[in-house]
């Protein structure tokens, strides 16, 4: 499986994890010229950008460790043009990490959902 094919796996199963978990789906792979938002989902009230790093091992470090802090000011910008593309810049929202990890098959080895993982305010100071 290459790599462009394994992110496409790994947000399918990111997005199979966010519904099972109640939120409702509004766009995935959003561009601008900011960069790109991988999903964009809605709970409760919060907007919630969602970042997907799938790896097939952890022998180069975990896969959220891959949201530098460039990155993350990349994530920001991102949802600051969705968010005034869309008219929602009243709108609570925040940056969320999931972190895939692949074994043979692939199949599914370990997901974990890091809420609020990448602050605005972060960002700006990395």
């Amino acid at each position: 499986m290459n790599p462009a094919s394994l992110g496409a796996w790994g947000e399918a199963r990111a997005r199979e994890h966010l519904l099972a978990q109640g939120y409702t789906l509004l766009a995935s792979n959003w561009r601008c010229p900011e960069g790109e938002l991988d999903l964009v989902a809605e709970i409760e009230a919060a907007l919630v950008f969602v970042e997907v790093k799938t790896r097939r091992s952890t022998a180069f470090g975990r896969p959220e460790e891959a949201v530098s802090a460039a990155k993350a000011r990349h994530l920001v910008q991102a949802a600051l043009s969705y968010l005034e593309a869309s008219q929602l810049a009243d709108r609570d929202w925040r940056i969320d990490v999931i972190a895939i990890t692949a074994a043979r098959g692939p199949r599914l080895a370990q997901l974990e959902h890091f809420v609020d993982a990448v602050r605005a305010e972060r960002a700006e100071r990395a």
